[in-house]
């Protein structure tokens, strides 16, 4: 009796085909390098000089995420270059909240089985959002592993590494009674509340990702699909002001649970946010899925993707800055152990 001849390919590796799609996304990759990249793709890790000279107190912050079940829509739409997009600039607000300019980011592919495409896809917008950022893309991982993952499905996984000096480290001790909260727009849905939007849009309404909403007028790809938005661009010049106290990304938890992260014990965040102003999407999320306003408020960034904490002598030059709005302001807090309290 003969056994059939096993290799790595037969058991659903395909070692050839991650070279090569290493080799194809290998200058776009190389285009978000800068002079203090030291390594080449393909390395076992990857090389940066720290810019010292640049800095007299420098505190390392790192964060590492992902998109969450946006990728299932991505994968239903076979549109993958704007969810590279959204790792980027999701793991680049994570830091910046606490003042951080980022110097390098990895990612990491899971994958069933690998599509050069796909990937190609991917790393091209995580490579857009790096070089929009400042940031370089100096490594990652493809994993192909299909006792793991569905042929067509795969993870995405984003680790960023940035740097801030000691004095500029937020949130500042400076939050206290009186400051305001400035809410900056956000661009969509984000990254987050991707599980109760996906059942309400295709399950219970039963639209696909072609389908046209004419009260948004879009269509529900574009809609979901909708890029992250990053506020370095917004952000880098307020950073170093005094007047500027904390910042918060909101992401899973909504405002709640994230601004109560940065809100110090004694003091509670007053939020007053108009259902007027209010985006249209998450109108039409909670009317659609007859979802109650608590359920809104811990699942979706209702149209505010960052929330500032600032002096109040500085609102009118941060908000002309980022054309942000007023939704609230820090007292002490009525209820022991709220930090977070929503004023309709």
């Amino acid at each position: 009796m003969t056994q059939d001849t096993l290799d790595y390919r037969g058991s659903g590796v395909d070692v050839e085909a991650g070279e090569r799609a290493v080799d194809a996304i290998r200058a776009v990759v190389k285009s978000t390098y800068n002079a203090n990249v030291l390594s080449e793709l393909g390395s076992f890790g990857g090389l940066f000089r720290f810019p010292q000279n640049q800095y007299s107190d420098p505190i390392l912050v790192s964060s590492t995420d992902g998109v969450g079940t946006k990728l299932r829509v991505a994968i239903k739409a076979r549109r993958f270059d704007s969810i590279g997009q959204d790792l980027v600039n999701h793991c680049v607000n994570d830091i910046l909240v606490q003042g951080a300019l980022p110097l390098f980011f990895l990612d990491y592919i899971g994958l069933g089985k690998l599509e050069a495409a796909m990937v190609t896809q991917i790393i091209s917008g995580m490579a857009k959002a790096c070089s929009e950022n400042g940031c370089a893309l100096i490594g990652g991982e493809m994993a192909e592993m299909p006792g793991i993952y569905q042929s067509g499905d795969f993870d995405l996984v984003g680790t960023i590494v940035g740097v801030v000096d000691k004095e500029h480290l937020l949130p500042a001790a400076r939050i206290q009674k009186g400051d305001i909260l400035i809410g900056i727009p956000s661009s969509g849905l984000h990254t987050n509340g991707y599980s109760l939007a996906r059942r309400i849009v295709f399950d219970r309404l039963g639209l696909d990702l072609t389908d046209r909403v004419p009260e948004l007028d879009a269509t529900v790809e574009d809609l979901l699909l909708s890029v992250h938005r990053s506020y370095l661009p917004l952000l880098k010049p307020l950073l170093r002001d005094e007047r500027l106290h904390g910042l918060a990304h909101i992401t899973g938890g909504g405002i709640p649970g994230n601004l109560k992260r940065i809100i110090p014990e004694g003091l509670c965040a007053f939020v007053s946010y108009a259902e007027r102003e209010i985006p249209p999407l998450f109108n039409w999320l909670q009317n659609a899925g007859g979802l109650s306003r608590e359920t809104m408020l811990e699942s979706f960034n209702l149209g505010i993707g960052m929330i500032a904490v600032i002096d109040p002598a500085f609102s009118s030059e941060f908000i002309t800055a980022t054309s942000a709005l007023v939704i609230g302001e820090i007292d002490e807090t009525r209820v022991p152990g709220t930090k977070v309290q929503i004023i309709d």
